[in-house]
């Protein structure tokens, strides 16, 4: 085997193992759910806001600035 196809062959062997640890460390963060305790979430949604719907804007209310 000459020396260049050695080197393109090690390369394409660190680049499938690099893609293949990366797709497994993916797949094993994604399966993970996210616990959140009560204190978390109330933080979190008090840093945030609620996942509520913003109220419906009145007739003649105006959405931009009086300047």
């Amino acid at each position: 085997m000459s020396r260049p196809v050695l080197i393109v062959s090690v390369l394409a062997l660190v680049a499938a193992a690099a893609s293949g640890a990366t797709f497994y460390l993916v797949q094993a963060d994604a399966a993970a759910p996210p616990d959140m305790s009560e204190e978390q979430r109330i933080s979190r949604e008090k840093f945030f806001g609620t996942a509520e719907e913003l109220p419906s804007i009145e007739k003649g209310q105006e959405m931009r600035p009086r300047w």
